[in-house]
């Protein structure tokens, strides 16, 4: 069955419809669900959560763009709403933080364990810094997004970035520490 066929069966109702476009996307928008999300639990919760919205609002689909994208903007939304209620945001005075660089060597940090300490980064820290490096958004839309001002995404990417920083400092003294 074709894609757009998959797609005016869901429209309808149709759960094996249901089913096969859950196998065909639930792994890339795990993926999604989990650089969002606290934890491993979490984001089964979330993709679930995520489907409930996707089959509820799939007539809104009028085949124009990527289902795939229309797909992964619904999914984040959903784990985004999570937490807009929550006050994971610290108002900040932005002059107060100072963006850092944060650059990563491969071949001393792998990429599991950057995975993992950007999974461990704090709600207001992990979401912002997600949205903003790893998914291209801007300041404006991440504001938008999480109902926040604009200050407020910029200085907890900030943070994130130091926090990060740091970890990756820490790791690289213990990684040659244990190399003596």
């Amino acid at each position: 069955m074709s894609l757009k066929q998959l797609i005016e069966n869901c429209k309808i109702d149709d759960t094996k419809a249901q089913s096969e476009l859950y196998k065909l996307f639930s792994s890339k928008l795990f993926a999604t669900c989990l650089k969002y999300s606290r934890n491993y639990a979490e984001a089964e919760d979330n993709l679930q959560d995520a489907f409930l919205t996707i089959f509820k609002k799939i007539e809104q689909y009028k085949n124009k763009g990527s289902f795939e994208g229309w797909l992964k903007r619904i999914t984040v939304n959903t784990v985004l709403q999570r937490y807009r209620n929550e006050k994971v945001f610290d108002i900040i005075n932005e002059d107060t933080i100072e963006d850092v660089e944060l650059e990563v060597d491969e071949d001393t940090v792998s990429i599991d364990y950057l995975l993992k300490i950007i999974q461990e980064l704090p709600d207001r820290y992990r979401l912002v810094f997600n949205l903003y490096v790893l998914d291209g958004y801007s300041h404006k839309n991440i504001a938008e997004m999480l109902d926040i001002n604009i200050g407020t995404s910029k200085s907890n990417l900030a943070r994130a970035r130091q926090i990060l920083k740091k970890t990756i400092e820490q790791y690289k003294t213990n990684q040659r520490s244990q190399s003596l």
